[in-house]
C-alpha cells in the first residue's frame, strides 16, 4: 500500500493509482471536468474553524498537526473510508495548498499509514456503494473501473442563473 502526496495543479500520471481530493474547498481554477478523481474526501479535510486558524502559517504547523489528528480520530467517516481505501495499491491524495510541508493532506496521510495497519481488505465490486457519510465519492467512483471525469452537461441544457422574466 502506497499513499503519495501530489497538487492537485499537477497532471495526473499512470503511477498515482486511485486519486482522491481531500480539500474541503474545490480548488480555483481547476474545472470539475478537467480534473481526474477517484473521489473527493471533504469530509476527511480540516473543519473550516480550523482551516481558516491555520491559514498556512508555518508557525502554527505543529498545533494545527495536533487539533487536525483530533478531528480525524474523532470523524466517524475514517472508520467507514479507510478499510476501502486500503483495498487499492497506490493511492494518491490531492490538495490545492501551494507548500508541500505544511498542508494537512501531510498530516491526512500520516493518519490514514497508522490506521490502515488495523485493515484487512476485503473483495467486492461497488467498493463505496454503502458509505453514508454525505458525499465523500461522486456517483462514478461507485465502479471500481478506471476513473472517469464527471458528466458536463452542454451550455444549452443547463438552466439560467436568473429567473426569465415574462414580457407583457
Amino acid at each position: 500500500m502506497t499513499i503519495q502526496l501530489k497538487r492537485v495543479y499537477d497532471s495526473p500520471e499512470p503511477t498515482d493509482g486511485a486519486r482522491y481530493l481531500v480539500d474541503r474547498l474545490w480548488p480555483r481554477g481547476v474545472s470539475k471536468a478537467a480534473l481526474v478523481l477517484t473521489g473527493w474526501l471533504k469530509e476527511l479535510a480540516p473543519s473550516r474553524e480550523l482551516r481558516r486558524w491555520f491559514g498556512h502559517d508555518p508557525s502554527r504547523w505543529e498545533e494545527f498537526r495536533r487539533r487536525y489528528w483530533e478531528e480525524l480520530q474523532r470523524n466517524p467517516c475514517v472508520d467507514q473510508i479507510v478499510p476501502r481505501l486500503a483495498q487499492h495499491g497506490c493511492i494518491t491524495l490531492l490538495y490545492a495548498a501551494s507548500d508541500p510541508l505544511h498542508n494537512h493532506a501531510v498530516v491526512l496521510r500520516e493518519f490514514l499509514v497508522s490506521r490502515m495497519g488495523n485493515c484487512v481488505p476485503s473483495g467486492g465490486s461497488a467498493l463505496f456503494s454503502d458509505l453514508s457519510c454525505g458525499s465523500m465519492l461522486p456517483p462514478h467512483a461507485v465502479d471500481s473501473g478506471p476513473a472517469q471525469p464527471p458528466r458536463v452537461r452542454p451550455r444549452w441544457a443547463r438552466r439560467s442563473r436568473s429567473p426569465r422574466r415574462s414580457v407583457p
